[in-house]
């Protein structure tokens, strides 16, 4: 399937992403179909993420993975490599047990509650880090970054999307923004720390990996930067 890795969904290819979430009954709550609607038909981050993971069979580690939406964006693109997500968020969890169950894809994907601020479970293969560092200190992060480095097979990659610290408006928007799903209840945690480009750079290169670095602002305000590393 052949689509920009720099540009969200198509809409009907977002529709077709974000019908699972809708709810079992018409009166229900359709919070997650609407979230995950505007999300893929504005943020380029699961098309980037896809060009990434293309042509690696590895099993993915999504960590912060919220309702799943890695897994369904993965399998409407034909990747079908084993997947593990784990988010702090049991609720997010355990919804996004339900509707990869209603998907079919429990077979081959698994969800679990992790505190990443504690700890992450035992992987091999790629890994994926998306929107999640800003939410530990500088020395989770490193050591995070650390363990999901030694977690990499060959071909695997590790895949990161987040805001990076500077001073740029785009930079300020973006930490105003992660507040504000704070405060109004989407994200449980606050914003501890945004990683730099040059830490990033550094710890990913002195590990003997080649890393690409890749604006992924799409039709937002955000600081929003796609780290590939390989």
């Amino acid at each position: 399937m052949t689509r920009s890795a720099t540009a969200p969904f198509p809409p009907h290819e977002a529709r077709a992403i974000a019908r699972a979430f809708l709810p079992a009954h018409v009166l229900g709550n359709r919070y997650d179909y609407f979230y995950t609607l505007s999300k893929l038909r504005s943020d380029p981050l699961y098309p980037g993420v896809l060009d990434a993971l293309r042509g690696t069979s590895a099993p993915v580690l999504d960590l912060g993975c919220g309702l799943g939406l890695l897994l369904h964006a993965l399998r409407l693109d034909g990747q079908a490599m084993p997947y593990h997500g784990v988010d702090i968020d049991a609720d997010k969890i355990r919804r996004g047990t339900r509707i990869a169950a209603q998907c079919g894809f429990e077979d081959d994907a698994r969800f679990a509650v992790v505190d990443l601020a504690d700890g992450w479970p035992p992987h091999a293969g790629s890994v994926a880090i998306l929107d999640v560092l800003q939410y530990l200190d500088a020395e989770a992060q490193r050591a995070l970054l650390a363990d999901a480095i030694a977690m990499l097979t060959p071909g695997a990659k590790l895949v990161i999307r987040s805001g990076l610290g500077d001073d740029s408006r785009r930079g300020r928007t973006t930490r105003i923004t992660d507040r504000l799903a704070h405060l109004f209840g989407w994200m449980q945690e606050v914003p501890k720390c945004y990683p730099t480009r040059e830490g990033l750079q550094s710890q990913l290169a002195a590990a003997g990996l080649h890393v690409d670095f890749r604006p992924l602002y799409g039709n937002t305000p955000f600081n929003n930067w796609l780290i590939v590393a390989g």
